[in-house]
């Protein structure tokens, strides 16, 4: 049985009226076909070009272990020279990957390759992040610490994207002072017997190509496997929402502290003691 999955609404192009009024009011994601087919970057942006203007950075590195006591928040566990890191993506299946990276600060004429769309959201023109990642590597289920819309916007290659609504977090096994579900769920092939709260939950899927735009929500959990290799850029803008707003103050300035103080005192305890509460909390959902 697999997950309740839509597949993700898709439109060519769309007016900003529109895309404001069906998608960003009702809350709904969609995926954009042709957005970038006006920027440079839809004919230059792939790996090749990367290393090519990028090659001598040493880029933060990031694979699929779980997340241990020892890890400070967004540790990376390796670094590398961008060259070398696209060798290694174009060579065969990697679990390295690269979030959360603002690599156009360190080559600026990567922003002469892209146009701020004007889509009736107020994107943060500060944060302009990258992500990479070779072929079968996953990002796991997460939602973003600051409730952001966001404009996913993918190159070279093909990414799965998985899509569930703030309303279906009782269902996915949610780590308590945390962003991310139980990391041991594999939302390709979920058992359901170990976790069987998400037979409950409905979400959206889709494959992103080269060039296309996936708009995710405020506060959407998101789960992305990289079919080929390849990178993605997201555009933000804060949440509209004075709740939403405000969770995101909590999750910045208090959650996060409290996780990383009491990962310094209890260590692994403390690890153990999040995910035994993501079981026992989702599953008493079951017989609500």
């Amino acid at each position: 049985m697999p997950l309740q999955l839509t597949e993700i609404e898709r439109v060519k192009t769309i007016s900003k009226e529109d895309f404001y009024t069906n998608f960003v009011k009702k809350q709904k994601p969609v995926v954009v076909e042709q957005l970038t087919a006006d920027w440079p970057a839809y004919k230059k942006w792939n790996l090749n070009y990367i290393k090519e203007i990028a090659g001598d950075k040493i880029v933060p590195l990031y694979d699929d272990r779980p997340v241990s006591y020892k890890d400070g928040f967004n540790e990376a566990h390796a670094n590398m020279k961008m060259a070398d890191y696209v060798d290694l993506l174009n060579s065969k299946p990697t679990n390295f990957r690269i979030f959360l990276y603002n690599l156009m600060q360190e080559v600026p004429v990567l922003k002469k390759d892209f146009l701020w769309p004007d889509i009736g959201l107020r994107l943060i023109k500060q944060l302009p992040m990258l992500f990479f990642g070779g072929e079968n590597s996953k990002v796991f289920m997460h939602f973003d610490i600051d409730y952001s819309n966001i404009l996913h916007f993918h190159f070279h290659g093909t990414k799965r994207c998985v899509l569930f609504a703030p309303e279906q977090t009782p269902y996915l096994y949610k780590v308590p002072f945390s962003l991310i579900s139980r990391e041991d769920i594999n939302f390709d092939t979920p058992d359901f017997n170990k976790f069987p709260a998400l037979k409950q939950a409905k979400g959206y899927v889709t494959e992103l190509k080269h060039g296309e735009m996936l708009y995710m929500p405020e506060g959407y959990w998101h789960y992305m496997k990289y079919l080929t290799p390849g990178f993605s850029m997201s555009l933000r803008a804060f949440p509209r929402s004075i709740v939403k707003l405000s969770k995101a103050a909590y999750n910045v300035f208090i959650m996060r502290h409290i996780d990383n103080f009491m990962k310094k005192r209890k260590g692994q305890k403390w690890i153990d003691y999040k995910n035994d509460k993501a079981i026992s909390t989702t599953n008493k959902n079951l017989t609500k």
